[in-house]
C-alpha cells in the first residue's frame, strides 16, 4: 500500500468522493460520529457527504433528532446516531470524565452536588420539554446548584456523558436540552466487548486505512481497549503495510487516477483531518513538516486530490458567500477553477445566490 492508495481510500469511505450517503443521519451513522462543537462548520461536514444534501435539510434532521448532538469523546460536541449514543457513552464517558475529574474538583462538584443537578434537570425536562442553557441554569440556582459560567457548562457535560440529557431542537438559534430517555427510547446494551468492537469496525469502516493509534486518539479510549476493539474487528478487516505502519480498512485500494483536480472546502474540525492522530500522509512531501507543526490549528482544510495544500476562511451575508483560499502554493488555473467549483457548491448547499472565491 502506498500513501496515494491510503487517500484516495479514506476519500471513498469518508464518503468524499462520488458515492455519498442517501441522508444526514445515514451519514452520522456512517462515521459514527462527527466533531461538532462548531455547528454550522458541522452541518458543512454532513452536506460535504450527503446526496442533495442542505443546510436546511441538515437543520431538520438534527431538530427531528435524526442526529443528536452530545459530549461524546475527547471531551467535545459530536454529531451522533440515536441507536448508537448509549453504547458509545458507555465506553467514552468514563474516559472523559477523568480528563475532567481535576475541574469537577476544582469548581467544587462534588458527586453529592451532581446528584441534585441531575435530579433537578429530570424535573425540568421531564414530561417532552425541551430547554435553552439558560433556562436550565434558572431552574438549577432555584434548587440553590450554583450554575454560574464553567459550573454550569461542567454540569451539563456530565449530565450528557451519563447519558440524563442530550440535544433537542434549536429554538432560532439557541440550542436546547432534552432527556435522553425521551428522545431515544432505550434499547438492549450491548456487552462491552462487542461494543468496543462494534465502534472500532465503525471506525475502521468510515476513516481507514488508519493505523491502531489513530482510533485510540479518535475515540479517546485506552490504547489497551482500542486494541482490544481492533483485534475482536479484525477478521471484517484487511491490514497492509506503509512506510512500516499498520492501517487497517474495510475495502480493497482503489486504482487509477482522476483526469481533473478534485478540489474540497473542509469545514473546520471535519473528520478527514481531525479523526487521525498521524496526519503525514494527508499532506503533500514538501509541505509534510509545515502540516505537522499546525496541529489543531489546522482549521478549515483546502484539499485537492486527497491532499491538504492550504486553508480558507468564509464570509457569510444573507446573500452573498465570500471565500478567501491560503494556499502554501500558487494554484495552477485548473486548481483554482476546482476550488470556484467547489465554493460554489457550498453557496449552494447554503442557499445563497452569489458565490467569490478571493
Amino acid at each position: 500500500m502506498t500513501p496515494d492508495d491510503i487517500i484516495r481510500v479514506r476519500l471513498r469511505q469518508q464518503r468524499l468522493g462520488p458515492e455519498k450517503c442517501a441522508t444526514p443521519a445515514e451519514t452520522v451513522a456512517w462515521l459514527g460520529a462527527v466533531q461538532a462543537q462548531d455547528f454550522p462548520a458541522a452541518k458543512w461536514a454532513l452536506g460535504l457527504r450527503t446526496r442533495g444534501a442542505t443546510d436546511a435539510s441538515v437543520e431538520d434532521a438534527f431538530n427531528r433528532g435524526a442526529i443528536l448532538r452530545t459530549h461524546v469523546m475527547r471531551p467535545t460536541w459530536h454529531f451522533v446516531a440515536p441507536a448508537d449514543i448509549r453504547s458509545v457513552l458507555a465506553l467514552t464517558g468514563p474516559r472523559v470524565h477523568a480528563v475532567n475529574a481535576h475541574r469537577y474538583r476544582e469548581l467544587g462538584l462534588d458527586r453529592r452536588l451532581l446528584s441534585r443537578s441531575h435530579a433537578a434537570l429530570t424535573r425540568a425536562l421531564e414530561g417532552g420539554q425541551y430547554l435553552t442553557r439558560a433556562e436550565l441554569a434558572e431552574r438549577l440556582v432555584k434548587n440553590r446548584i450554583p450554575a454560574a459560567g464553567q459550573a454550569l457548562a461542567y454540569i451539563l457535560m456530565h449530565a450528557e456523558l451519563e447519558g440524563l440529557i442530550c440535544s433537542g431542537p434549536r429554538r432560532g438559534k439557541q440550542f436546547t436540552y432534552a432527556l435522553l430517555e425521551e428522545r431515544v427510547p432505550r434499547g438492549k446494551a450491548l456487552p462491552r466487548d462487542d461494543a468496543l468492537a462494534a465502534w472500532a469496525l465503525r471506525y475502521f469502516t468510515g476513516h481507514g486505512p488508519a493505523q491502531l493509534e489513530d482510533f485510540a486518539w479518535w475515540s479517546g479510549l485506552t490504547l489497551a481497549d482500542a486494541r482490544r476493539g481492533l483485534e475482536a474487528a479484525a477478521r471484517h478487516l484487511v491490514s497492509e503495510v506503509c512506510s512500516g505502519k499498520t492501517y487497517w480498512f474495510s475495502v480493497s485500494p482503489v486504482t487509477g487516477s482522476r483526469a481533473a483536480p478534485k478540489a474540497l472546502l473542509l469545514s473546520i474540525y471535519d473528520e478527514y483531518t481531525i479523526a487521525y492522530r498521524d496526519r503525514r500522509v494527508l499532506g503533500e512531501k514538501r509541505y509534510v513538516e509545515r502540516l505537522l507543526s499546525m496541529g489543531n490549528a489546522l482549521t478549515a482544510a483546502l484539499v485537492l486530490d486527497g491532499k491538504v495544500v492550504g486553508t480558507w476562511k468564509r464570509a457569510i451575508t444573507r446573500d452573498a458567500l465570500e471565500v478567501a483560499i491560503s494556499p502554501f502554493r500558487p494554484l495552477r488555473k485548473e486548481e483554482r477553477e476546482a476550488f470556484r467549483a467547489a465554493a460554489e457548491s457550498y453557496g449552494a448547499f447554503l442557499g445563497v445566490p452569489r458565490v467569490t472565491l478571493q
